[in-house]
């Protein structure tokens, strides 16, 4: 049997710009430009001939063919979801994907006590990356030297000094999910860390000093 499908792209723009009503927050969950989730849309109404969405003045809203439309689409990427997950094998890891500024020390992240700490884990790393990579979704998370301000993405310190430094940015939509939330904890473990080495060495001079 053939099964007559619109692309799949545009299918999963238009169920993720339903679900938040928004094209800006699907394109953070897709990790895409707001205009291409809005393409993708448009090229969807038109092959199936309906209008799905109302655009007014900053609102969207669903038509009644989207209405109609949306929970089915939502319940198919559901089971599709759901077989997916029935075939992988017990134990495989999760693919993170971090990018790094060029100029960052890898040492620092201690990604092998990392890897050993969460092995549910499958952690790649690029560098150099920057926003880009993480705006087209080449990278899940980035470390950016930068001054920490990005709409619609959290940015956490990665060390304690203010201004210009390194912060760990990820998309709004995807912040809170496990693998990125582990990698974040992770990193305020080792800042913790750092600043009891810190905080030791002081004592053990002023000792000697004494």
């Amino acid at each position: 049997m053939t099964y007559i499908l619109p692309p799949l792209n545009a299918l999963r723009a238009f169920e993720a710009a339903a679900r938040h009503l928004s094209f800006k927050l699907a394109a953070h969950e897709l990790h895409v430009t707001p205009a291409a989730v809005g393409q993708q849309v448009k090229a969807l109404e038109e092959r199936l001939g309906v209008r799905l969405f109302e655009r007014l003045h900053k609102q969207l809203i669903l038509t009644p063919a989207g209405l109609m439309f949306l929970p089915e689409i939502s319940e198919g990427f559901r089971r599709i979801a759901d077989a997916t997950m029935q075939l992988k094998p017990t134990g495989t890891a999760a693919l993170l994907q971090l990018g790094l500024h060029a100029s960052f020390d890898l040492r620092r992240l201690a990604l092998t006590e990392f890897r050993a700490a969460h092995p549910e884990i499958g952690l790649r790393v690029l560098q150099p990356a920057g926003l880009h990579e993480l705006v087209e979704g080449k990278v899940d998370l980035l470390i950016s030297r930068s001054l920490g301000h990005h709409p619609d993405y959290r940015c956490d310190r990665v060390n304690e000094a203010s201004g210009l430094g390194d912060w760990l940015m990820a998309p709004a939509g995807t912040a809170d999910c496990p693998e990125i939330a582990s990698f974040r904890a992770w990193l305020r473990h080792l800042r913790a860390e750092n600043l009891l080495a810190m905080h030791r060495r002081r004592a053990l001079a002023s000792v000697r000093q004494s």
